[in-house]
């Protein structure tokens, strides 16, 4: 087969994995050094630079072909896909390549399992070893983990990647057990528990050998078995707290042709895995607990993000007064972020909060209006019931127009 039918089919099957941020690597550069190639600060993968550049990464599976059958997977042993499968030299020409024609900024691979745990592990490490060390390639490179690989497999792709990760697919076990029989929750529990020791050893003792300086991050999908979002947040909150994950990923299940009856023959809604998203940031950044974006059990709404759910839920911490309310509370307003709040607390420390501050600062003033008290201004109908409030701050679907001049005219 010709490489670039190669590319087509792998890059194609690569489509479905969503960890492929590269936020954590440390800066590093070829410039005035041997070598080639260079981390970027913000993200790789059609992810935005701070100063509005767009960067990306060459993101492919080494091989479609696998000896697992789970069920969710368009890879999967009985699925009826095309089936290729890459050369380490031929992933190391197409990475350089790309590069030099600056077309990417590193590397994401991932990989069906074939023979073995172990030699598909191997394959992998060989890759970012010849990256590395053969061509001195200083990009971005995340590696897939296969969890039932030898540690040491996995302790040698730490010392050449960025980024690891190990998917665990499903959030519960009775999940992974009905749909992917061969994979076992404790074993990849089990490797996300060795990586974070050796990331806590590389903390502890910074000169000893680099190890995965990105962390380690994983993914889960939506949709594709009967768990909800409290069930889903749920897990990634003890992940987070267990092995110090960088990221949880959300992917939107997408039935295949051909899907087998024990997966679903339509996708979730993907608003659904954006609200998990924004979710997912309130538990890393703002503080929130799982519990507190989902008290029982159900999914998030849809209408309204998670931010503003809880707000209207907890009427009795609002108005707040931004000119005494404690940072972190601040930072829970809807309309105003982490670091309006941190600007807000600096602003009163020299005078009083005012309306026009919060315009200044860009706050979404339209969220902020029910929630909060400055020194000139308090809502007019601060008693107003959390569903009228729900009703008109609700995300109304809108039908874009093509030419929205022609129609104004």
């Amino acid at each position: 087969m010709e490489l670039n039918d190669k590319l087509e089919i792998l890059a194609d099957a690569a489509k479905y994995d969503a960890s492929c941020a590269s936020s954590g690597a440390p800066k590093r550069s070829s410039e005035g050094k041997d070598g080639i190639g260079a981390t970027n600060g913000m993200g790789i993968c059609h992810s935005y630079t701070p100063d509005g550049r767009c960067v990306s990464l060459l993101k492919i599976l080494l091989t479609n072909f696998c000896v697992y059958d789970c069920q969710y997977c368009v890879n999967r042993r009985t699925s009826n896909v095309p089936r290729a499968r890459f050369t380490v030299q031929e992933v190391v020409k197409l990475t350089v390549d790309f590069y030099l024609r600056n077309y990417i900024d590193g590397l994401f691979l991932s990989s069906g399992i074939i023979q073995s745990a172990d030699y598909t592990m191997e394959q992998l490490v060989a890759v970012a070893r010849e990256l590395r060390e053969v061509h001195q390639f200083r990009g971005y490179i995340h590696l897939k983990t296969i969890p039932d690989a030898d540690p040491a497999l996995i302790e040698a792709a730490g010392r050449y990647a960025d980024r690891l990760s190990v998917n665990i697919e499903l959030p519960t076990q009775d999940s992974v057990q009905k749909l992917a029989p061969e994979k076992s929750v404790h074993t990849i529990k089990l490797t996300m528990g060795n990586i974070r020791l050796k990331l806590d050893e590389k903390e502890a003792e910074p000169k000893s050998p680099r190890f995965a300086p990105a962390g380690q991050s994983t993914q889960m999908i939506v949709g594709a078995d009967a768990s909800d979002d409290a069930r889903i947040l749920t897990t990634a909150e003890t992940l987070y707290g267990s092995y110090k994950l960088k990221r949880v990923y959300y992917s939107a299940f997408s039935p295949i042709p051909e899907s087998p009856k024990s997966v679903p023959l339509a996708p979730p809604p993907l608003l659904r895995e954006h609200r998990l998203y924004q979710a997912d940031f309130l538990l890393r950044s703002y503080g929130f607990q799982a519990k507190e974006l989902l008290p029982a059990s159900g999914n998030l709404s849809l209408d309204i993000d998670p931010k503003l759910a809880w707000a209207l839920s907890h009427r009795e911490h609002f108005p707040m007064d931004l000119n005494r309310a404690e940072p972190q509370m601040i930072a829970r307003i809807p309309g105003i972020g982490i670091r309006n709040a941190q600007r807000i607390v600096e602003l009163r420390r020299m005078r009083q909060v005012r309306w026009a501050d919060l315009a200044r600062l860009r706050c979404s003033m339209k969220k902020v209006a029910p929630f909060i008290v400055t020194a000139d201004y308090r809502p007019a109908r601060d008693t107003t019931s959390s569903d009228t409030l729900r009703q008109a701050m609700a995300d109304v679907p809108q039908q874009m127009a093509l030419f929205p001049e022609l129609q104004a005219a």
